[in-house]
């Protein structure tokens, strides 16, 4: 089922704080978060449920939605081209330090990079799915596969990337995670600019 709501539902009054970020290319020796990025609390324009995830690709934003019609807004990277996936979601699994193996579909998209881990690849710093991942289910698909998680490549954040999946740096995660209820509903928004 596509999402019923639209962005307009969710712009928030603060604009200046839900620009796109400027997007800066670095190397993992030279990055640094910038300030921009930062997680932010800011005021919605309609009232949410308490503790919503809503993801916004074409400002790389991801709100977790709190009392009184406010925010937690967090700069993330999304899905490349048409890995993306618009839908609405539920949290089904929470996990730290995640174990991570591409799919097949991955596999197959880049062996040369992706057969080496068919097997899997153990929790840690180097793990694509970072610090904590949470899970995104559906009801006619259990697992869809679709992560919210964190990212050993900071840098990546603030563009489309991904083999689909919505990535925070670590610290960022590890802050939603703790705040994010198994079941809580997430709602991946459809891209309407090409990245």
């Amino acid at each position: 089922m596509r999402p019923i709501l639209t962005r307009r539902h969710f712009i928030a009054s603060a604009a200046i704080a839900l620009a796109a970020p400027t997007v800066l290319r670095a190397t993992q020796e030279d990055w640094v978060l910038p300030p921009e990025y930062e997680p932010l609390t800011l005021s919605l324009q309609d009232a949410y449920v308490p503790g919503m995830i809503l993801v916004d690709p074409d400002s790389f934003s991801l709100y977790f939605t709190l009392e009184s019609n406010l925010a937690m807004r967090f700069v993330v990277g999304v899905g490349r081209g048409n890995l993306y996936e618009a839908g609405q979601f539920t949290v089904g699994a929470k996990k730290e330090w995640p174990s991570w193996t591409p799919t097949q579909d991955m596999i197959a998209r880049n062996p040369d990079h992706y057969a080496q881990y068919a097997d899997g690849m153990p929790g840690g710093p180097d793990n694509p799915l970072g610090a904590r991942a949470l899970y995104l289910f559906d009801e006619a698909r259990g697992d869809t596969f679709l992560r919210i998680h964190g990212t050993p490549e900071p840098w990546t954040i603030a563009s489309a990337v991904s083999n689909g999946c919505v990535r925070l740096v670590n610290e960022h995660i590890e802050m939603l995670y703790d705040m994010v209820q198994l079941g809580a509903p997430v709602v991946l928004y459809t891209k309407t600019t090409e990245s």
